[in-house]
């Protein structure tokens, strides 16, 4: 069993891993990995989160991390993905890439014969959308009655996997970007399968009764050459203190991190009371231990 897409875990799934969590959490007995269980970390992008919550996720459970960037492996010099993942998965127990194309990760899975964890691609993130929502969970315990507000870049990976995701759980979603912008038709038509999505181009519409506002960087890794034209496409859409008078008083403020303050999100919002940012954060270790857990117990490497 991989966890590739939002969409590769049903709503059951989803609820396993959360209980895993909450058990994990609450300092239960839990059935961990097998010792010395290996996973390998393929990462072509940088990451301070996601590469730490990993390596701490795995030690904590008795495990290993090895960290490979991909300019230092036989990858860089022609070797193809799917042998290298026939390499890979020859030694290690489980193997978490970050990438720059989603179809790299889909050929890495289809060619190991130990699970694979998304760590991000230009299309998802579907760990973060998981730590996400187990935070909203924490605060909402009944997902239905929940509406959370993308705000900025509604076609980024994050947007696609926080919107399957939630409409999975039950929760409805509104996209808030510029006019003429569009969420990623794929991600968008599947989600809407699955709830209620939204799009809107203006605050006033798109944070009415919103509970949970979340931005994410309007700059994502790989777009850096067009890093001039997207801030500008997306200036009217930084979340500050006079945004949020548009959602509900109780409204929480949500970001995956990196934050770039003054760019999508003003300091006094990110460092103020209506933050869960760092709550997010933390709730990482806490999902990526559990998903190990899990695809440990649904498969015959790792137990």
């Amino acid at each position: 069993m991989n966890f590739v897409s939002s969409d590769d875990f049903s709503r059951s799934q989803i609820n396993e891993v959360f209980a895993i969590a909450d058990r994990l959490s609450h300092g239960r007995g839990e059935s961990f990995i097998k010792e010395h269980a290996v996973m390998a970390l393929l990462f072509e992008k940088p990451s301070t989160r996601t590469r730490v919550s990993f390596e701490v996720a795995m030690t904590q459970l008795g495990g290993n991390a090895v960290y490979i960037e991909k300019q230092h492996l036989q990858m860089s010099r022609g070797e193809t993905v799917e042998d290298t993942a026939k390499a890979l998965s020859t030694y290690c127990d489980f193997i978490a890439a970050r990438l720059y194309s989603h179809s790299d990760i889909v050929k890495i899975a289809e060619n190991s014969v130990v699970p694979v964890i998304n760590a991000l691609t230009d299309l998802e993130h579907p760990t973060q959308a998981l730590a996400d929502m187990y935070t909203v969970r924490a605060h909402k315990s009944d997902l239905r009655n929940v509406r959370i507000a993308f705000v900025g870049d509604i076609a980024a990976n994050t947007a696609n996997s926080l919107m399957l995701t939630a409409t999975k759980l039950g929760s409805s979603v509104s996209l808030i970007g510029p006019r003429g912008y569009s969420p990623n038709s794929i991600y968008f038509n599947k989600a809407r399968e699955y709830g209620t999505v939204d799009v809107y181009d203006s605050f006033d519409d798109g944070l009415e009764g919103a509970d949970f506002v979340y931005t994410d960087t309007f700059v994502s890794m790989g777009q850096e050459a067009d890093a001039e034209r997207r801030r500008a496409l997306f200036k009217d859409y930084i979340l500050t203190d006079e945004a949020l008078d548009h959602a509900t008083p109780d409204t929480l403020v949500m970001h995956c991190l990196p934050a770039h303050r003054g760019e999508e999100i003003t300091a006094d919002v990110l460092d103020g009371p209506k933050s869960i940012v760092w709550e997010q954060a933390r709730n990482k270790l806490l999902i990526e231990k559990s998903l190990i857990i899990y695809l440990s117990e649904q498969t015959d490497t790792g137990t």
